[in-house]
């Protein structure tokens, strides 16, 4: 399918976008991989999520649901997953992929991953790496690219890992990996990622250490279901951040929204580019900070993305690209090279449409500067990336004429339901079926 966004409007009311995927893949992990039963609310019913709980219930899991955001986990505990039938199909999930390399690895029998033509262009090298050194038994296609057979029957060893990069795919693989080995697994990582593993552990009941940045816990434990809310996803949220921010008139009542430290970088980027936002009703619940966010239109600058900032707004930086087109004057990004292995290269992608919509911009092998300007009417390419798909959308608010947008059937993978809401919103967002629709 494709969407075919009207120029102008504004985006006005109250909404709540769907949970965030970062918990909903973790808590179907954590909840297999406990003893007795977890009941979540608030999950995202995406592709990505959905492939999690089909690998799981594969191995052996029962899981009820998800009916309207809820489940019900019936933990096996950490000895009680049985062997795949198949080939365990991962989709558009990178996430699902790294971070159950680090589960299976500790099991006795045998495994494939795979997923779709994107995913099996994504490095898992820098999972296979410490796995490696942990013991574990993981082949992978030229230069560490899926599929990946783990082989079982392991004995994996505690390590301590230096993060090359900053990943919390890669952490939470190896945290994850470490709950199955002797002794004591530990990391650092160069700048501070999302925590949503090590916050989930403790809900389960597993101690996690986090030493000066040296985050870490003992293998041989065990994992206690429980209850959790799953908050709405932030990254879904930038989206409807940046459009109210560049949409004259607007103003935007978004509830229940994920506040993780680690997840906050997309309010402070476009605050420091002169948004108007407001953080309402700050809480917590199950352990995450929760808020409303309230954000109204208002005139954006450029600035200099400071560096400290980008692992914490790294899945949205799309959104904040389109923030940054409609402000006055250059925005600069530096320090993104992760940008360049995701769903698709997403600077190069951004890069590719903006071109199109006549936004000047300069490619750099780690970041990109945009130049402010008028945005104009075209038809932007996706590759398959669902992130690509929902910011030009958002583009066509401040846009001359209609923004035609290919290829969007991958918005499910972490989205589903965007097209209705953002029309619900005041967004002039037209579905439109093609010949192709449905293909990988």
């Amino acid at each position: 399918m494709k969407f075919c966004v009207q120029p102008g409007g504004s985006l006005t009311g109250t909404l709540r976008v769907p949970g965030d995927k970062s918990m909903s893949h973790r808590s179907v992990m954590l909840g297999s991989l406990a003893e007795g039963v977890t009941k979540v609310s608030g999950f995202l019913e995406g592709d990505d999520a959905l492939a999690t709980v089909a690998a799981f219930r594969a191995m052996g899991v029962t899981i009820d649901g998800p009916d309207q955001g809820c489940l019900t986990i019936h933990g096996v505990g950490l000895a009680g997953l049985q062997a795949p039938s198949a080939v365990l199909d991962m989709g558009n999930s990178g996430t699902s992929m790294r971070l159950l390399s680090g589960i299976l690895a500790g099991q006795s029998f045998d495994s494939v991953l795979t997923g779709d033509a994107s995913l099996l262009r994504r490095p898992m090298g820098r999972v296979i790496t410490p796995l490696a050194r942990m013991g574990a038994s993981i082949d992978s296609q030229d230069k560490g690219l899926p599929p990946l057979s783990v082989r079982g029957g392991s004995a994996l060893q505690g390590i301590h890992y230096d993060l090359p990069m900053a990943s919390a795919q890669v952490k939470s693989c190896v945290l994850l990996a470490g709950l199955f080995a002797t002794g004591r697994t530990s990391v650092t990582e160069p700048a501070p990622t999302r925590d949503h593993t090590e916050r989930m552990l403790r809900g389960f009941g597993y101690a996690v250490e986090n030493n000066n940045g040296v985050i870490g816990l003992e293998g041989g434990g065990s994992l206690r279901g429980t209850d959790i809310d799953i908050p709405a996803d932030i990254s879904s949220a930038a989206f409807f951040l940046v459009g109210a921010s560049i949409a004259p008139g607007s103003d935007l009542l978004l509830q229940h929204v994920g506040m993780n430290p680690t997840r906050t970088g997309v309010l402070t980027i476009l605050q420091l580019m002169g948004a108007d936002i407001t953080v309402l009703n700050e809480r917590e619940v199950g352990g995450e900070p929760v808020a409303d966010l309230r954000v109204r239109s208002a005139p954006l600058r450029g600035i200099d993305i400071p560096q400290e900032e980008v692992p914490l707004a790294i899945d949205e930086f799309p959104a904040l690209f389109i923030a940054a087109a409609c402000a006055e004057g250059t925005t600069i990004l530096s320090g993104a090279e992760e940008l360049r292995v995701k769903e698709s290269d997403r600077i190069a992608s951004m890069a590719a449409g903006l071109t199109t919509l006549g936004i000047n911009n300069e490619v750099r092998p780690d970041g990109i500067v945009i130049h402010g300007g008028e945005l104009g009417a075209g038809s932007v390419e996706t590759f398959h990336d669902h992130r690509i798909a929902m910011s030009f959308a958002m583009a066509a608010l401040r846009a001359r004429g209609p923004i035609d947008i290919l290829d969007c059937d991958h918005v499910a993978t972490s989205f589903p339901g965007f097209a209705n809401l953002a029309s619900e919103a005041g967004l002039g967002l037209e579905v439109i079926p093609t010949a192709t629709s449905g293909t990988r």
